[in-house]
Parts: C-alpha cells; structure tokens; sequence
C-alpha cells in the first residue's frame, strides 16, 4: 500500500507532563545544541529508540560464518598506511 505525500508530511502531538527544573534543562541543552526543544527532544528519544531496538537485535548466522567472524575479530590488523600513520602520530594529550 502507497502512502500519499500529504499522509507521510502529517505529524502527530506527543503530549507530556514535565517538571519545570527539567524543561529549563532540556532548554539550556537544546539552545546550546542550536534546536528547539521540539527538536531536540524528538531527536534525543529517536536516538533512544533506535539504541534500545538496536540492543536487542539478534542476528543469526551459520556456525563457519560465526568462526570467520571471531577469527578476523582475534586477527592482528593488517598494516597499511592510515594506520601506520596513525600509530606514528603523537596523541594531542601528549
């Protein structure tokens, strides 16, 4: 089923009860972050969401394809010129 443009534009209204020290936070927080606090909460539990959906994700593979993964995950990498420079490379702390 196709959903028309006007339907995928509409918004809906999340209402919430908030205390005032907390709203006064997420202000500093958004004006800091150059949004509004509409903005800047969605954003905020967008993120929130995708990480807890994220966390519980399974993902099944085949025995071999699971030993293939663990055993480039326990390989040395591989040298090349980025990280050469990298390991080269004076830390900014330092």
């Amino acid at each position: 089923m196709r959903v028309s443009q006007r339907e995928a534009s509409r918004r809906e209204a999340l209402n919430l009860r908030i205390k005032p020290q907390v709203r006064e936070l997420i202000d500093r927080a958004a004006e800091l972050a150059g949004k509004n606090r509409t903005d800047f909460v969605l954003d905020a539990a967008r993120r929130a969401a995708e990480d807890t959906l994220l966390d519980r994700t399974v993902f099944t593979v085949s025995p071999k394809a699971y030993r293939q993964f663990l055993a480039r995950l326990d390989a040395p990498p591989r040298p090349n010129k980025r990280l050469l420079k990298s390991m080269q490379t004076r830390a900014p702390w330092e």
